[in-house]
């Protein structure tokens, strides 16, 4: 029987190394418990803090929106610009506006609120004053972005808000994301979560619609399981990489 060279048991060695690196690696993938998108403690960390968000500009408030403390209103009066101005809703859920000072807003639409300005207004000052409520940003209304994204936080929604834009607050996507597959779970009236599914990539990639984001919506960016273990191998070779090339 031949005997085994130094070069061959150098080489009978290295291969031995390598297999075991990547045993190591895969043990490590499968170790990891998978993240259950129906779960809702995952939802936001007790510690998330909430980042502002880029400024969309002011939009009508939906129909059935419920103004808020924290939130920026735009009033506009037609016909009357020096009433018009951007106002903060106070802890105590109250705006205060010149010529009829304080007025309660929490809780109120957008239509109500308006309504509510202009018969103020016209009891003293005006003639049919026309009133229109704008939300600037809609800081009582709030979504967390979870998982593979570059920065998981608690963010204020400023107006109509999509999917590819609470990705972008968050810091985008990790280079682990799995981006085939991104759920929003949302709160029915009744109490439960649905859990909708999107393709981010094709969202993307305008092949896909880019959906609206609501209120208290928590979107969770998954782990690609393919990317992660390519990942993986990287962390646990490439440190021994020098001592499998001599």
């Amino acid at each position: 029987m031949r005997s085994i060279g130094l070069r061959e048991a150098k080489t009978f060695s290295r291969l031995a190394l390598l297999a075991a690196l990547l045993g190591l690696a895969a043990c490590a993938g499968l170790s990891k418990p998978p993240a259950d998108a129906t779960d809702p403690t995952v939802a936001a960390p007790a510690s998330a803090s909430v980042t502002p968000a880029p400024s969309t500009g002011p939009v009508a408030a939906p129909n059935d929106y419920r103004i808020g403390p924290g939130d920026l209103l735009k009033v506009e009066v037609f016909g009357a610009p020096d009433l018009n101005r951007s106002v903060r809703v106070n802890a105590s859920g109250q705006i205060s506006l010149p010529l009829i000072g304080a007025i309660k807003t929490g809780g109120l639409t957008a239509e109500q609120l308006a309504a509510d300005i202009a018969a103020r207004l016209a009891k003293d000052y005006l003639q049919n004053p026309q009133v229109t409520i704008f939300i600037e940003e809609f800081t009582s209304q709030r979504v967390t972005v979870t998982g593979a994204v570059k920065t998981p936080n608690v963010f204020p929604l400023k107006g109509k808000t999509t999917l590819l834009q609470v990705v972008s607050q968050a810091g985008g996507p990790t280079s682990v994301a799995g981006l085939g597959s991104v759920k929003v779970l949302r709160q029915e009236p009744g109490g439960a979560r649905k859990v909708l599914e999107y393709d981010l990539a094709a969202i993307r990639a305008g092949e896909a619609p880019d959906p609206e984001i609501l209120g208290e919506d928590v979107v969770q960016v998954e782990t690609s399981a393919a990317k992660e273990s390519v990942q993986q191998l990287k962390e646990f070779i490439l440190p021994f990489w020098p001592f499998l090339i001599y």
